[in-house]
């Protein structure tokens, strides 16, 4: 894979990024035009429906900046890309475990673990958790819930074959857990599915 991403790529992650954020956008401007109305029975719910809307909206912002930017400069602390991880599961249905023994870890590991675990996430649309183990230089993410199930476009994503042109936006961040890991030196094991449970694994090239 090159280390370079196409254009259709970046295409497909801007729509992805507008998708995540298009929820909690929504919802600041119906708190704004609550809070305009005449009538102070609305006002303290729609002060926080925005209060809520705002930080959802800034914790994606600041996940996927870390996710699919650069790597951070000098100064910036190690434990960065866990923390943003950990936020960005803040106030939803899955919750993640990611052990304090793995916040040590360089940047471009814990993006690809970010990335795998918001992957993982994706499998589960009743909510669950999803939580984090280093095997040593590698990866293994394990989702679990009433309901795991791994989209068909993501699969598909994490195939080294797949042509960019049969990408979409349901796939591309599987795409990148995998450009990433290849910068590591890891490959991304079709992910093993039981009963309730969905392992995703990323080790030795």
């Amino acid at each position: 894979m090159s280390d370079k991403l196409d254009g259709r790529i970046l295409e497909l992650l801007s729509a992805r990024i507008c998708h995540e954020l298009a929820g909690p956008v929504s919802a600041i401007v119906n708190g704004v035009e609550l809070m305009s109305e005449d009538d102070s029975a609305f006002a303290a719910d729609a002060l926080r429906l925005v209060g809520t809307s705002a930080r959802s909206a800034s914790r994606r912002l600041q996940f996927y900046r870390f996710a699919y930017g650069t790597l951070p400069g000098e100064g910036t602390p190690v434990s960065t890309g866990r923390d943003l991880t950990l936020k960005f599961f803040e106030g939803g249905n899955v919750l993640c475990d990611w052990p304090d023994a793995e916040a040590t870890r360089s940047f471009a590991w814990q993006r690809l673990a970010g990335g795998l675990l918001v992957l993982a996430a994706e499998a589960l649309p009743r909510g669950g958790t999803v939580s984090l183990r280093g095997r040593g230089n590698g990866i293994s993410i394990d989702a679990d819930g009433d309901t795991v199930r791994l989209l068909p476009e993501a699969q598909a994503a994490l195939q080294p074959d797949l042509a960019t042109e049969n990408l979409t936006p349901r796939g591309v961040h599987a795409y990148m857990c995998r450009h990433f890991a290849t910068a590591l030196n890891l490959k991304i094991a079709p992910p093993r599915a039981e009963p309730r449970r969905l392992r995703i694994e990323a080790g030795p090239a």
